[in-house]
C-alpha cells in the first residue's frame, strides 16, 4: 500500500461526500477512542491477570494505518479522538502517529486529540505531547499509598508516575485524574484523592469497576456502587451537580470546598447509554461499536483492500447501522463471568 501518513485529509473529494455518522438511534457519532496497543507496563488487578497473553505483534496495524483509519473517522464527522490501550505511550514510535493525527487539529476538523494513560511515561514525552497540540489527558490513579499502588498496578512506581504528571502540567497539559473506585481497598482514599487533585488544578473522575475479562480477582468483592461514594462524600463536601461535559459518559458536581470538578462514571448503578457518542477502536483494526457488547465490525480487511476509502467508508457507515441502544453490565454472586471475554485494554478503555 502506498498511503504516506498527512495525505488524506478532508480536503480529499471522497472526504466531502462521507456524511455524518448517525446511529438507529438518532445518537451522533462524534468521539472516537482508539487502543494503539493491548500492552501495558502495569497490571492493574482489577483490569489485566499479572500474566496476559497479548496480541502477536504481526496482527497490530501500522501506525500508518492507524493514521488513515483515524483520519477516515475525522472525515465522518469524528471531532474528538482519544488514544488509549493498554498503555498508549507504550507504543514504539507513539509520537509519529500523534504528530501525524495533529495536523487534523491545525485544519480544524479535530477539536481534541487526547490520550488516557497511567502516567507511567509522561515524564519522558510531556513536552512532546503539548507540542503536538494535545492539551488536556486523562491519568489513572487509583491510590496515593506507594505499598497500596504497587499492589493494585502489580509493576507500577507511585514515584514515577506523580513526576509524569508534574511534567504534564509544567507543560501546559490540563490533567484529568481517573480513579477506579474498589471496596476495601480504595474507599476511604477518595477525600485525599480529591483534594491531591482539586489542590493541583486537576479534576477527579471516579468509575465504577466493570466486568470485562477474566482477571485473577473477584469482582463481587471489588465492586462499589459510587450512588455509596457520593452519599459518603457529601457528609464532608457540599457537592453540587453541573452541567458540564466532557464529552465522555461522566456526570459532574461542583466540589463547593475546594472549588474543582468531581465526575463519577457509573456504568453499573446508572447506564449512561442515551446519550453514547462513542465508538472504540482496536489496534488490529476491530470497531466496537459498544464498550459491553460483543458486536464488532472488522475494518482491517477494508482498509487493506484498497488505497480508495470508499470501501472503508461503505464499512463504518455499515458498522454504525448496528450500534445497540447500550451495554448490559451485571456484577453479582451468581454471575461470575464477566459480561464480555475480552479485557478493558483490547477494546481501547
Amino acid at each position: 500500500m502506498d498511503y504516506k501518513p498527512g495525505l488524506f485529509t478532508t480536503a480529499d473529494p471522497i472526504a466531502q461526500q462521507t456524511g455524518s455518522m448517525i446511529d438507529p438511534f438518532g445518537r451522533a457519532v462524534t468521539y472516537l477512542r482508539v487502543s494503539v496497543t493491548d500492552r501495558c507496563d502495569f497490571r492493574c488487578t482489577y483490569c489485566m491477570s499479572e500474566n496476559m497473553t497479548f496480541l502477536p505483534k504481526k496482527d497490530l496495524l501500522t501506525l500508518e494505518e492507524l493514521d488513515r483509519l483515524c483520519s477516515a473517522f475525522v472525515a465522518k464527522g469524528v471531532r474528538k479522538l482519544r488514544l488509549t490501550g493498554g498503555e498508549p505511550l507504550v507504543r514504539k514510535n507513539i509520537m509519529f502517529l500523534i504528530r501525524s493525527l495533529s495536523r487534523h487539529l491545525q485544519s480544524g476538523d479535530l477539536e481534541e486529540l487526547t490520550l488516557t494513560t497511567n502516567g507511567s511515561q509522561l515524564g519522558r514525552y510531556a513536552t512532546e505531547l503539548a507540542d503536538a497540540g494535545v492539551k488536556r489527558i486523562n491519568v489513572s490513579l487509583d491510590t496515593l499509598d506507594k505499598e497500596k499502588f504497587h499492589t493494585i498496578t502489580r509493576w507500577g512506581d507511585l514515584d514515577r508516575v506523580l513526576d509524569g504528571i508534574d511534567a504534564a502540567l509544567a507543560a501546559g497539559i490540563k490533567i484529568k485524574l481517573n480513579a477506579v473506585a474498589l471496596k476495601g481497598f480504595n474507599e476511604d482514599e477518595i477525600p485525599q484523592l480529591l483534594r491531591f487533585a482539586h489542590a493541583r488544578d486537576m479534576d477527579l473522575t471516579l468509575i465504577e469497576t466493570m466486568p470485562m475479562g477474566e482477571i485473577d480477582e473477584d469482582r463481587t468483592d471489588q465492586y462499589l456502587p459510587l450512588s455509596s461514594v457520593r452519599q459518603t462524600l457529601s457528609e464532608q463536601f457540599t457537592l453540587t451537580d453541573l452541567d458540564y461535559k466532557t464529552g465522555g459518559p461522566a456526570r459532574y458536581v461542583k466540589v463547593e470546598e475546594t472549588g474543582g470538578k468531581l465526575g463519577f462514571i457509573t456504568p453499573m448503578t446508572h447506564n449512561f447509554c442515551e446519550s453514547c457518542n462513542r465508538v472504540r477502536l482496536t489496534c488490529t483494526g476491530t470497531l466496537y461499536m459498544c464498550l459491553g457488547q460483543d458486536d464488532a465490525a472488522d475494518l482491517r480487511t477494508a482498509l487493506r483492500a484498497s488505497d480508495d476509502n470508499a470501501y472503508l467508508f461503505a464499512s463504518i457507515d455499515e458498522a454504525i447501522t448496528r450500534k445497540p441502544k447500550g451495554h448490559d453490565f451485571i456484577i453479582d454472586r451468581t454471575t461470575k463471568r464477566p459480561a464480555v471475554a475480552r479485557h478493558m485494554s483490547v477494546t481501547g478503555g
